[in-house]
Parts: structure tokens; sequence; C-alpha cells
């Protein structure tokens, strides 16, 4: 433990008290000379030290941190290529609206324009991709700076921050009373909001009285620990809810209230829909997928987000539970016409969904070798437990996955979120194991999609971090060879996006956990519980159908 009797305190040290203050675990980092004093200042705080293989690696991590615990995630890099390597995390999680802190180092100031090694405008370079970029100026306020920059990771949305610290003031130290380290709790306000009252008032009358309503869960759901109260108002007001990005598993699987693939059939005939944590971007055809005689509700943590790209009838900007909670409450006892009918709305709809499956059915039960893609991610979905946190990373293997995998419990899918970003599954496998050791981790992998931070497999083994993986392999950037084979023809619709014929089971064997290949549809799911009881962490190389293609990937505009 430190020793605050003594009279100086170097930066680094000042940084880890002040991560510990915002009750930081833990850090994921790469080491580099510019930030190892903050690996001292963390070993006397008892804040682990987690180091992996790429900085991308560490800037995912902590965004996958903060998704699964609700606090914010940390990943400390170097300067020059270290920060450049997180670049790409980080901006994940900006478009995810994911709260974590990246600390990169840099020259010393005593140096600066001179040329010192990895030097880099990197406050200029994550200003666009962060909620605040700073530099610490002065080794009596890295403690300080910190705790800002956490504090602008809650202003509105939740997101990330970047703070570049230079090495002679991270090495420096300072009289003790000179430096300004925040009490834990102490400088921080509640951001939550419970919305404009008449605006509630207005959303409990409309859905008291709508016919045929829709809500739409989405991540800000899981991001504000809503499910308790939005499951009940769907519940009161029998209320047909989709679910989208960490929205996913708000209601279980099975539930009367729980819909997944009518959803464009519902917002084209609905007359309310309530669209809660999502914005109006591509995955929602920019709002033109809504229902234009409708009357559309967005509920979000941003102002900003509100009515971008499409009108809306009402708009309440808040925190989801506490808006839910109060339209709940406002709707108590009020049945009207519109809520006595809703049985014959979901009757309508279920049978929408079921003439959906009955359609899909002969390929999520199909024998055919190579694996048809359907046939994988039903076997997955069929192995999930109540405690599997499931991770999809990739393209048009995981478009597959999110029209067929149900999880079973709030809080227990993550994607990368609407920047697409494809190398995320390993580094959330890293973090989410660790936040929640009790939970079983099932991860889908693209091949493409692996290869991009596979070597972090290492990590997990150095770990001890078992997890399920599968990789569905079909040698191919399949939803970018879909697009070229329709905008250049058959002839062309390989250049640039065909991988080789990688056996990741014996990449995973090499790395020192548990590998196996499938090639038989009839093998997928011994060999998945194989991998569970093995307690390692483990690839199951699947051969998939490289010409079978997922409908979202059909659909994509950009390929018309």
């Amino acid at each position: 433990m430190p020793d605050d009797t003594q009279d100086v305190i170097s930066g680094g040290h000042l940084v880890a008290r002040a991560l510990k203050a915002e009750g930081v675990e833990r850090i994921y980092t790469l080491c580099g000379g510019h930030i190892i004093d903050i690996y001292d200042g963390c070993a006397d705080e008892g804040i682990e030290v987690v180091d992996v293989r790429h900085e991308q690696v560490a800037a995912h991590a902590a965004d996958g941190y903060a998704r699964i615990t609700g606090k914010p995630g940390c990943a400390v890099v170097t300067a020059g290529p270290g920060t450049t390597d997180a670049v790409t995390g980080v901006a994940n999680a900006f478009r995810a609206e994911s709260p974590m802190l990246l600390i990169g180092g840099q020259g010393a100031l005593a140096q600066h324009r001179m040329g010192s090694l990895q030097d880099l405008p990197h406050v200029d370079m994550m200003t666009p991709i962060t909620k605040f970029a700073a530099t610490v100026p002065d080794t009596a306020r890295a403690a300080d700076l910190v705790s800002m920059a956490f504090r602008e990771c809650y202003h509105g949305a939740p997101g990330p921050s970047f703070l570049e610290i230079p090495r002679d003031v991270l090495d420096a130290k300072v009289p003790v009373d000179r430096a300004r380290v925040p009490r834990p709790g102490a400088y921080r306000a509640s951001t939550r909001s419970p919305g404009d009252p008449d605006a509630v008032e207005r959303l409990a009358d409309l859905l008291v009285h709508a016919r045929k309503p829709a809500v739409l869960l989405g991540s800000q759901v899981w991001t504000t620990r809503a499910t308790a109260a939005a499951v009940d108002l769907v519940r009161a007001l029998d209320v047909p809810a989709y679910m989208n990005g960490a929205g996913r598993g708000t209601l279980p699987p099975g539930d009367p209230h729980h819909f997944q693939l009518s959803r464009r059939y519902a917002f084209s005939h609905a007359d309310v829909i309530v669209v809660v944590g999502t914005p109006f971007d591509f995955r929602m055809g920019y709002g033109r997928r809504l229902s234009p005689e409708a009357t559309v509700v967005q509920i979000d943590l941003d102002y900003r987000t509100v009515g971008k790209n499409r009108d809306v009838d009402l708009g309440i900007v808040g925190d989801a539970g506490l808006v839910l909670k109060a339209v709940a409450e406002a709707a108590s006892g009020r049945i009207a016409d519109g809520a006595s009918r809703r049985k014959e709305w979901r009757d309508e709809l279920r049978a929408v969904e079921q003439a959906a499956l009955a359609k899909r059915l002969p390929s999520l039960r199909s024998e055919a070798a190579p694996i048809h893609p359907y046939r994988l991610v039903s076997e997955i979905n069929d192995f999930l437990t109540e405690d599997s946190i499931y991770i999809g990373d990739g393209g048009d293997i995981v478009t597959f996955s999110g029209q067929v995998v149900q999880p079973k419990s709030p809080g227990h899918w993550m994607d990368p979120g609407p920047l697409g970003t494809l190398g995320v599954g390993v580094p959330f496998v890293l973090a989410a194991k660790q936040a929640r050791p009790d939970k079983e981790v099932v991860a889908l992998f693209g091949d493409g999609a692996f290869s991009l931070t596979g070597w972090d497999f290492e990590t997990l083994v150095r770990y001890d971090l078992p997890f399920v993986g599968i990789v569905g392999n079909n040698s191919s950037m399949n939803q970018i060879r879909y697009g070229q084979a329709q905008k250049y023809g058959r002839a062309r619709e390989r250049i640039g996006n065909t991988l080789g014929d990688v056996p990741y089971d014996r990449f995973a064997q090499m790395l020192g956990g548990y590998g196996e290949e499938v090639r038989d549809p009839a093998d997928i799911a011994p060999a998945l519980r194989r991998a569970r009881e093995s307690g390692k962490p483990s690839l199951i190389n699947v051969w998939v159908d490289p010409d079978a293609y997922a409908p979202g990937t059909v659909n994509q505009t950009m390929y018309k």
C-alpha cells in the first residue's frame, strides 16, 4: 500500500490514485518506456496490470470492460505508435457510447517539438473521436486531469476520453500537499435525468391509447441498467418489444412480448413506435424504415441524437430507466380501448415471426457440408445457457447470428456496435471473463475478424481465461465478396477478399488452448460441449459454406 506520510509523489502514482478513486480494478496495456511509472503506481494501489500483445486489444478490452461492468474501463499505452495503434479501439467505443479512458505517453515537455522518440500530436488526433482529450501539463495536475477525463466520459451519452502525459511530467515528483487527489464519489454528479414530466405524461397517454404500439429497446437500456423498468413497461402496457445492440436479452426468449423477426413489419404497421437508446443511423435506415403514418417517440441520453435524420413527434432526453419507469407509473391503472386489444396485434406479429422462421427452418437444420451458417448459429443458440455471455466478431457470419442467437439474460450480448469494427472478439473475451469469471463466455468469429487480433488468444491462455470460441471459416471476407460480385460480376468477386484455409483449431492448440475441427454439422454440438469441458480457451474451427450469404448482407444498400 502507498505510504501517505511521504513528502513527495510522482505523476505515475498520482494517476494510479485517481484510477483507484474511480474504482478502476485493472488497466489494459502494452508496455513502453513513457508509461512505466503508472505501472509502479498501480502496483502500490492494488490495480492489476493486464499486458496484451497489441494496443488495439488494450483499447477494445477497456471498452468491453465498461460494457460488462457499467464502470469505465482504462487502457494505458505508450507514445506514438502505441497511441495510434489504440485509435481504432477508442473510435469503436466512441460510436458505441462506451465510457473508457485511454492514457497515452508522450515525449518530455522539455523536448517539445525537438523530435523526441515517438512524438506525435496525439491530442489533435484523438479530439474528433473522444468526448475529452487533453495533455497533463504539470505533475501536480495529474490526478485532477484523470478525474476530469472520467467526468467527461459521462457528459450526455457515455463515451471515451483521452489523456497524454509527457514523460517528464509523469516521472517527476511533487510535494503531496501540492497535488489535488479527488476523493472517491466527490467529483462527479449524478447524470440520471428522468426527462421532462410533461413529455413523460404525453408518452404515457400515447401508449395507453395506441392500438398497435411497438418499442425498440437499444443499447442505452443496458447502459443505464434499465432492464427492470423496460420489462415492467412492456408487460404492464402490453407492448411488443424488439431489442438491438446491448439491449438484446432485456426480455428472455419465449416471453410473449419478445419479438425478433418481425421488426420491419411492425415498424411499417405500428401506430406508435417508441425508440429507446438507439440513433436513427444505418441500422434504422436513418429513420426511413419507420412508418410515416406512425407517431414516433425517441428517448435518448444525448440531446443531439433525438430527431437526428428523422423528425419525431415526441423527444425525451433522459436516463432510459427513469423515463420508462415514470411512463409506466403515469399510465398505471389506465387501460383504454387500444390497450385492451393488444393481443390481436401481438398475434399478428407472432404470425409474421412464425412465417419467417418456417422459411428459414430448412437452413437451420441443414445437413449440408460445407456447413450452412444458419445451422452453425442455430447450434450455438441451443448451446447457450442463462449464464453465457455471447460475443459476435465478424461480418457475414455474425449477421447470420444476429437473426438467430438470443441471449437469455440482459447484458449477455456483445458486438462491436455501429462502427462495425472487426477484431473486438478476443479483447471482449478478455474483458468479459476477467470482469465476470463466474460467467461462461461464448464467442463467434469470422475467420477474417479473428485474424486481426487473434494473437492475443495467447493472452487468454496466459491469464487462464477459459471460453468457448467458434470460427465460422469460409476462407473469405465474405460480406465484401458478395458486394463485389454484385457490383462487378463473378469474374471479379475474389479480388482482395480471399483468405487462406487456416486451421484455427491447430492455432489454438499451438498456443496452449483447446482446438477442434468440424466439417459435419452433426459434430458441432459435441465439439462445443468438449470445448466447454476442456476448461481452456478454445477454438472450434467450423468450415462453413462460402456461397451462403446472410439476408442482411444481401440487402445492404452499399451493394445496390
